[in-house]
């Protein structure tokens, strides 16, 4: 059988799948995109030869980068999300009915055009009537908005492509353009793998935000497995929901959302780079 096997530049380990039948193949003005069946995974969505998501597992990913903050938030009316344009965590967020806008910001149209035609189990709301899509660099857009409740960042690796989207430039302008009761949402790559870009961005969240957290959740197509997420709240304590639980999740509930957050020992542990790993 043919087999794909992943080229992901930062990971010390690589990923082999199977590959029943390549559904698209592709370049656009940013990067190579491709979509292939897999008899292990369904349908799995590759960029620059980097594995996105997969028909199996995407929900561990997309349910965790979003209900977290939204279920922070007692009333998310408005919410970016930077990237995502094959619009699984555009998804998650439309299951909160508070939401009046949701703005898609993706730099690369042709993500979005590939994910409705191949991949409608994540694409399925990006034609939802709350929702406006802006073809632009993400940390342009942030610039010009404000009162966002929401700002969740849903990039490629935070180690490569997507590096302005981590710089303390970046976060100030997210800070500016929130509500008084708004919040950041990011993922920050593998506690295993890349521990030193989730302490990186800890940091420099905490020079603008006054509070800051970090939980993880095991993904198992993500090279280093132990997920990492960065939170950054202006009033609102993450580890705390304030509203009701939404329908429809396969993974989020209110018991999971107090559960994915670090005991306070082991994240000063994380956090303290003289610890070694």
């Amino acid at each position: 059988m043919v087999t794909f096997t992943e080229n992901e530049p930062f990971s010390p380990i690589k990923y082999q799948y199977a590959v029943e039948k390549i559904l698209y193949k592709g370049k656009s003005q940013f990067q190579e995109i491709m979509v292939f069946e897999s008899p292990d995974f369904g349908k799995v969505f590759v960029l620059d030869n980097i594995v996105q998501l997969t028909e199996r597992d995407e929900f561990f990913y997309h349910e965790m980068l979003t209900h977290i903050a939204m279920h922070t938030h007692p009333n998310p009316r408005k919410v970016v999300v930077i990237g995502g344009g094959d619009g699984g965590t555009m998804r998650e967020v439309l299951r909160h009915l508070s939401v009046e806008k949701a703005y898609l910001v993706e730099i690369d149209k042709k993500v979005v055009e590939v994910a409705k035609k191949y991949l409608p189990f994540v694409s399925s709301k990006l034609d939802d009537p709350r929702v406006e899509i802006h073809y632009t660099d993400g940390a342009e857009f942030i610039k010009s908005i404000n009162n966002i409740d929401i700002v969740i960042v849903d990039s490629t690796d935070a180690i490569g492509m997507a590096r302005t989207l981590y710089s303390e430039e970046f976060f100030n302008n997210v800070y500016k353009c929130l509500s008084p009761d708004g919040l950041y949402v990011s993922h920050t790559e593998s506690l295993g793998f890349h521990r030193e870009m989730a302490i990186e961005v800890q940091n420099t969240l905490k020079k603008i935000f006054p509070i800051v957290d970090l939980y993880s959740f095991p993904i198992a197509t993500y090279p280093g497995n132990w997920w990492s997420f960065a939170i950054a709240s202006k009033r609102f304590d993450p580890r705390i929901p304030n509203k009701e639980q939404v329908p429809g999740t396969k993974l989020y509930d209110h018991e999971v959302h107090k559960w994915v957050f670090l005991p306070k020992t082991l994240y000063l542990r994380i956090m303290n780079e003289d610890v070694q790993w």
